[in-house]
């Protein structure tokens, strides 16, 4: 095996009813002919939608196919002993120019017995939002199925819903059945399980292109929906330089906000997983390969050590899969 590297993938351009130009003009991708951009899809091992590699040696390699031919040389023992071949998360930037539709994702129980995959516990950070943007993030008060589906008769759903209002660098963590949606005027990162798996709830009665209403799957979601009150909104951080600041540790994902403003070693020897790094500020370098804010970097589990440089100061996100807090 030649000696692997900090490895960058093509980003993968997704056209939405929703979306808007930020991709561009903010994150500096160009998306080509589309009329906009509402995701860019990362890294990414989803089927129909896999990320290949665009640089070094493996330039051209599909993240499946690495993932298959290295094994725990790229994600770790412990990771591809849990999921086999299949890359476990998601990493996407999300322009909203307009209200993405309320839904909500099955967690990992129902997603197995209703369509033989992982559910989807995701986490958001704002990377640029225009003023007074909101988002939706659970309900306002404890409901049940019997209240929520008058109110979806009635045309009533927002009104049990909590909005907030966001700002730069605020994270949100939403586990599996908690009703969302990203408002008008957010720029954000997530960072997901690996599954594509949404119910519509509500899309403020809005016609495509071609003036087709989309579809909504209100029965679907009533069993994936849970009616309480979330306990917590808002991810609290600190943003000290050049530590790992934990954000959310769960049994998906790990993430951490770097501020970067000196050169850094990262030894994580005892660490037996692959890392991520998104960028969400600045600019610099992780081993040999730039990343600046809008690049995602994928450091495999075989390398132990590597340097982050900053060019002045640089702030990313770190995410990876914690075995002592990962479940079976």
């Amino acid at each position: 095996m030649s000696e692997l590297y900090p490895l960058k993938f093509n980003p993968i351009f997704k056209e939405k009813l929703w979306g808007g130009q930020k991709i561009k003009t903010i994150l500096g991708k160009d998306f080509g002919d589309l009329d906009n951009c509402g995701e860019t899809w990362e890294l990414s091992g989803v089927p129909g939608n896999v990320s290949e590699v665009s640089n070094g040696a493996l330039k051209g390699e599909s993240l499946n196919d690495l993932v298959s031919d290295l094994k725990a040389d790229l994600v770790g023992r412990s990771v591809y002993g849990r999921f086999g071949n299949e890359f476990p998360l998601l990493i996407k930037y999300i322009d909203a120019a307009q209200d993405l539709s309320v839904q909500v994702h099955p967690d990992d129980e129902l997603a197995h017995a209703r369509h033989n995959s992982k559910g989807k516990a995701e986490m958001w950070y704002i990377i640029q939002c225009d003023r007074d943007s909101k988002l939706i993030n659970g309900f306002n008060k404890k409901t049940d199925e019997a209240e929520f589906s008058k109110a979806f008769r009635n045309g009533d759903v927002l009104n049990l819903l909590n909005m907030e209002s966001v700002f730069k660098g605020d994270a949100f963590y939403l586990p599996g059945g908690r009703v969302h949606a990203i408002g008008a005027g957010i720029l954000l990162t997530e960072i997901q399980q690996t599954s594509d798996i949404t119910y519509r709830i509500y899309d403020f009665d809005r016609v495509d292109k071609h003036g087709n209403v989309r579809e909504l799957h209100v029965d679907q979601a009533l069993d994936a929906i849970n009616f309480s009150k979330p306990e917590q909104i808002k991810s609290e951080y600190s943003n000290e330089p050049n530590k790992a600041n934990g954000i959310v540790a769960t049994p998906y994902f790990t993430t951490n906000k770097l501020i970067i403003n000196q050169k850094k070693q990262i030894d994580r020897k005892e660490l037996d997983c692959f890392k991520i790094y998104i960028g969400v500020g600045g600019s610099g370098k992780i081993g040999n390969e730039n990343i600046k804010l809008g690049d995602v970097v994928l450091i495999p589990a075989a390398m132990k050590t590597y340097n982050i440089e900053p060019n002045g100061e640089l702030e990313l996100l770190e995410t990876y899969i914690d075995a002592s807090t990962s479940s079976a």
